[in-house]
């Protein structure tokens, strides 16, 4: 197989998804090439050379924020951002957004589950109340 420079960095970043990143894995035992080709990428990073994308992938400044993820579970987002959201996640495939986003999730999930019991409680203490008047 053959993977762009660009593809291995992101492994070494562990910021491809995890078909690609099995994928690589799989590859490096059949290719002695390869780790090769990854030393030399690590190589390099550690002494220093680092590009403008390198810079920018690493730093993920193309990731929304946690409290972006959260407009965005909300549906206060506009179309356009909302759009580049999902987009992000699951085309790209950002696993640390998507990490992001399903944590926001499953907290939002048990915030709600935790709200309707506060309720009920509520309703059954006054309907206590309510009966003797």
């Amino acid at each position: 197989m053959n993977f762009t420079d660009r593809e291995l960095e992101a492994y070494l970043d562990e910021a491809l998804p995890v078909a690609r990143m099995a994928e690589i894995e799989t590859a490096l035992s059949d290719e002695p090439n390869l780790g090769g080709r990854l030393r030399r990428l690590s190589a390099r990073r550690d002494a220093g050379v680092h590009s403008l994308g390198d810079i920018w992938r690493r730093r993920r400044l193309t990731c929304p924020t946690r409290q972006q993820w959260g407009s965005y579970l909300l549906g206060v987002l506009p179309e356009g951002t909302a759009d580049y959201y999902k987009f992000h996640v699951e085309e790209i495939g950002c696993r640390a957004c998507a990490a992001n986003l399903s944590d926001l999730a499953r907290q939002q999930s048990e915030a709600a589950a935790t709200g309707q019991q506060r309720r009920r409680r509520y309703f059954q203490s006054s309907a206590g109340l309510l009966q003797k008047k």
